[in-house]
């Protein structure tokens, strides 16, 4: 999917998706995972998939302080066990879980209202 939006001038949006890529400014991005704020693209996220989640991939979201914090699973959506994220809830940061798509969209709209979002994404990157 391609979006076509008026870009807040300066930040990171999404302006396109598919099963095992993101574009983001129009820059497509195809590693298996990355983290994006509305200031900054993180590519070395290093998740090669959601088996191999840890508590520290979601650490790397509080060292971003974020206002709400986004994971995009891939075109499936799965939930990480609730231990994973638990230094997101005790730091008071709440953890939003989607597919790629509603993740992506999601992020814009936070973003466009102002909001301090930060984004983990998995892309499906095996045929």
């Amino acid at each position: 999917m391609k979006f076509h939006l008026t870009q807040p001038e300066g930040l990171n949006l999404f302006t396109g998706y598919g099963k095992d890529f993101v574009s983001i400014n129009g820059q497509r991005y195809d590693a298996p995972s990355l983290i994006v704020t509305p200031n900054e693209i993180i590519e070395d996220w290093r998740v090669v998939d959601f088996a191999q989640l840890n508590e520290n991939h979601f650490q790397a979201f509080l060292a971003l302080k974020p206002e709400i914090a986004l994971f995009g699973t891939g075109s499936s959506l799965r939930f990480p066990h609730p231990r994973l994220s638990a230094c997101l809830t005790n730091a008071g940061v709440g953890l939003e879980v989607m597919d790629t798509g509603a993740a992506c969209r999601t992020y814009n709209i936070l973003v466009a209202e102002g909001r301090h979002v930060v984004m983990g994404l998995l892309l499906d990157t095996s045929s």
